[in-house]
């Protein structure tokens, strides 16, 4: 019997779309690393492959088991649970899923699970050799999907997960333009520096504010508000990605094979200038557009 919940559709429209980074994937990203280096310390098992599950198995939190039962590896009841579940249809009708106080129980519980027999191959593996997990995750019957080492993978490269698998994170005096910026400033233990399309990037926190993240990157703000093609009267919101250099004209090269992107529900062309790290004004090139306008849900624009 199969424990797991995979998110076939998920995972399939992933790969076929070249994992579209997103908002909602970087905002999971950086609220749930901690508990993933936390299990890494206790268990031995990548952060990186934790957080990249996560992500896949809840669709970056927002999944039903997530939201309503802090499910987010879709582990099933099976074996010795005896605590509350949850009802969902998957492998059979009404297959039942195990319900959990907290995400972090769902942590927690992850953990425990992958120390059964089946998976005891990959803990002779390196902590960082997350390629080698993924594919032994497959190998041993995590998921049905034959594309769920690739998906894992992907994730993990598209989004530099793996920094979190030796805890070297990217040190800010090698982002900000000032020499004063210590890395034991409360900013930098609250914020991790990311990378998107070769330039890095902050997640706005609640209590941000543009002068706060100028002040403390030692970028000005007359930068800042260029950088992003943000007005001044601009107001960041927790999750929004602030990026601390020039965007590029183009989304990297990763995308060079399918270089396009499908307007989602809610999603404006700023956005999508964002989530590849595209200036505006380029995204409007690629387009063959004049100037920026409104954009709709299943339209296909240019990204390189």
């Amino acid at each position: 019997m199969r424990y797991i919940y995979t998110v076939f559709l998920l995972i399939s429209s992933l790969l076929a779309w070249g994992q579209r980074t997103n908002q909602a994937y970087w905002s999971y990203i950086d609220k749930y690393k901690d508990w993933a280096i936390e299990q890494m310390n206790q268990y031995h098992i990548p952060a990186s492959i934790t957080l990249a599950q996560g992500l896949l198995e809840s669709n970056a939190g927002r999944s039903r088991l997530a939201t309503q039962a802090n499910n987010h590896f879709g582990i099933k009841v099976g074996g010795s649970w005896t605590g509350p579940y949850i009802v969902q249809s998957d492998d059979a009708p009404n297959d039942r899923f195990r319900k959990y106080k907290s995400a972090r129980d769902s942590y927690i519980d992850h953990s425990k699970f992958l120390q059964g027999k089946r998976y005891e191959g990959l803990f002779r593996l390196s902590i960082t050799d997350y390629k080698g997990w993924a594919r032994g995750l497959k190998t041993a019957g995590y998921a049905t999907n034959p594309a769920y080492a690739d998906a894992l993978i992907r994730v993990i490269e598209m989004y530099d997960l793996n920094q979190f698998d030796t805890g070297k994170y990217r040190s800010p005096k090698k982002v900000v333009s000032t020499a004063t910026v210590e890395s034991t400033d409360d900013f930098f233990a609250r914020h991790i520096i990311y990378r998107r399309n070769k330039i890095d990037f902050i997640i706005v926190e609640v209590g941000d504010d543009m002068a706060t993240i100028s002040k403390k990157t030692g970028i000005s703000l007359r930068k800042l508000y260029k950088y992003n093609d943000l007005p001044r009267d601009y107001a960041p919101t927790a999750g929004d990605l602030i990026y601390l250099q020039k965007k590029r004209k183009c989304a990297s090269r990763e995308f060079r094979k399918n270089p396009i992107h499908i307007v989602e529900v809610n999603q404006s062309l700023f956005d999508i200038a964002q989530l590849y790290g595209i200036r505006l004004e380029s995204l409007c090139k690629l387009n063959k557009w004049d100037e920026p306008h409104a954009v709709q849900v299943g339209e296909i624009l240019r990204i390189r």
